[in-house]
């Protein structure tokens, strides 16, 4: 098995890895990667590599999605063909059109918010092409929509709960009574900026997409999921490694 290692210490498991002549450690094209640090280290890793299976392994103080087995008890786990393999949803969103901007892909959230600090946004919404509130403008910092996986991270600071299945939708600071959302995962968001800057950000990406008066995203179930490693079966995609 061709295996990459993803993280700033990974010379630690280098000789954890040495021990199986099974497990060769590859740069380029590899069937799994180990990430060793924290959950960031892991969102940046399917990013890197979109649907590769991820062997999370913690390395950090904070690191809810990393598993804190011993190293090289994972790693053998990994080198015996044991270790359970799990998909998690996706999230596929696009500004505009595709010409404009190539599609991105998250594992936690997509994440929409005021550019600058002391002006609101405002936007219209749509799910499944039906227009959210009657079709109101919502005036506010923005609007975070979250895959079950991401709905402990910034979706649950926002609303102080998580979800189990479908897509989550949390709104940030809205001048009108405005309720978070869970929606079915088949669902299609759209939403149009009617009044920027805006900025959207999504998982560990160090890049950002500005957003000006006039600009549409749209964001639906991605149809390539993560799949993720772990030492036991997952019950629900928002519990902890």
């Amino acid at each position: 098995m061709n295996v990459a290692l993803f993280g700033i210490k990974t010379e630690k498991i280098r000789p954890d890895l040495a021990a199986h002549s099974s497990l060769s450690i590859v740069e380029e094209h590899p069937d799994t990667v180990i990430c060793y640090g924290g959950d960031g280290t892991l969102l940046t890793a399917e990013l890197r590599w979109p649907g590769v299976p991820k062997v999370p392994i913690r390395n950090s103080r904070r690191g809810n999605r990393m598993m804190s087995y011993p190293p090289a008890e994972i790693i053998a786990r990994l080198a015996e063909g044991t270790l359970v393999p799990t998909e998690f949803l996706k999230l596929s969103c696009t500004v505009n059109d595709e010409a404009a901007h190539p599609a991105m892909a998250a594992m936690n959230e997509f994440n929409i918010q005021v550019d600058r600090p002391n002006s609101a946004i405002r936007y219209a919404f749509w799910i499944d092409d039906e227009p959210f509130e009657h079709g109101v403008e919502i005036i506010g910092d923005g609007f975070v929509v979250s895959t079950p996986f991401g709905s402990t991270a910034y979706y649950r600071q926002i609303t102080r709960g998580i979800f189990y299945a479908g897509l989550g939708i949390a709104f940030k600071y809205t001048s009108e009574l405005t309720n978070h959302l869970v929606i079915p995962e088949g669902s299609v968001i759209r939403a149009r900026v009617t009044r920027g800057p805006a900025v959207l950000g999504f998982d560990n990406s160090p890049s950002a997409v500005p957003l000006d008066t006039g600009d549409e995203l749209t964001i639906c179930k991605d149809p390539r999921p993560a799949v993720i490693l772990t030492m036991e079966p997952m019950r629900r995609p928002s519990d902890e490694f």
